[in-house]
């Protein structure tokens, strides 16, 4: 038996398969995420032999020295950008994540906020909520069409390429994309064209929707500069990573109608807004949750757990990062 740690409570499905294999599992009470003080005190309770953590929580060396006889932090997540991975490898510690469990829900979700944003669904529900709809109007939040118009795609990967290929497939958009490299595979399944920078991309783009990793060199890869390259009636969607676009310039070129609207779902610094986010009527805003479905995070919670299980056995799990 190995004494288990989760950082936060996450579906049972992967609780239950860790207690089956017969360990002994201990989750975090508090209903939110974990202060560093609070997960070092945590950790330092038991001797653990592994932790699941969260996307939320921030795992560097000083976390891993708290728990010295843990050998893997099994991330529940995709990215693993919260976790000092060299601190890891000096220690010995396994990491893994939970990757491909949650293409189709966020590409899903991605597109929801295209339609929401183009069609101006969350206007026209504040709208008719309020009282203020007294009649069919012919020009009364005027929306856009999907078919014809160019979507540019920021990162190609399985996310990008799942949303690439619904908004062709379903509603006969134009696709241009970026990306370190161009994406065989997506331009086999569909008629794209590969754009050699990110520049390009945004200026010849209706809508742009953003999947790329969070590293230094994305940082801000959407700021001031490039939002003024956008057209006029464009449409912003962010999926990836919040810090992948700056928000105070984002809150800027939304006020300014630089660009038409936004779609976001991931924040710069979560949970907090960049002053004036919230008070824009051009901006969709939704809390982290492009992954939230049953199935998803179930699968999510079942993927991390047996990570844990499999490393815990003697045997290299699935999913290792390093």
């Amino acid at each position: 038996m190995a004494l288990v740690f989760v950082t936060r409570k996450i579906p049972d499905i992967g609780i239950n398969l860790l207690r089956a294999a017969g360990h002994e599992v201990d989750v975090s009470q508090k209903d939110g995420v974990l202060t560093r003080d609070e997960l070092l005190t945590a950790l330092d309770t038991k001797p653990y032999d592994a932790v699941l953590s969260l996307l939320t929580d921030t795992i560097d060396g000083d976390v891993f020295d708290a728990a010295p006889s843990a050998k893997i932090f099994a991330n529940y997540a995709v990215g693993y950008n919260n976790i000092d991975l060299d601190a890891a490898r000096e220690r010995g510690v396994t990491i893994t994540n939970t990757p491909g469990v949650l293409t189709d829900t966020v590409a899903e979700y991605a597109l929801s906020l295209i339609l929401a944003t183009a069609k101006c669904i969350p206007e026209a529900d504040r709208f008719t909520r309020a009282g203020k709809y007294d009649g069919w109007a012919p020009e009364l939040l005027l929306g856009s069409d999907m078919k014809g118009k160019t979507l540019g795609v920021l990162g190609a990967g399985r996310i990008g390429s799942g949303v690439a290929t619904r908004a062709k497939k379903a509603f006969d958009m134009d696709v241009i994309y970026y990306d370190i490299k161009p994406n065989e595979h997506l331009e086999k399944e569909i008629d794209c064209t590969f754009k050699e920078t990110v520049d390009e991309v945004l200026k010849e783009a209706d809508i742009v929707t953003v999947h790329v990793p969070l590293l230094e060199s994305t940082t801000h890869l959407i700021n001031e500069d490039r939002l003024a390259m956008m057209k006029e009636g464009a449409i912003l969607i962010n999926t990836s990573r919040g810090p992948v676009v700056d928000e105070k310039a984002l809150v800027k070129a939304l006020k300014d109608k630089v660009i038409r609207a936004a779609g976001l779902d991931v924040y710069e610094d979560e949970p907090a807004l960049a002053k004036g986010l919230a008070d824009l009527d051009n901006v969709v805003i939704t809390p982290h949750i492009a992954s939230a479905t049953e199935e998803t995070r179930g699968k999510m919670s079942e993927m991390a757990a047996q990570n844990v299980i499999d490393h815990l056995a003697g045997d290299t799990p699935q999913n290792v990062v390093s």
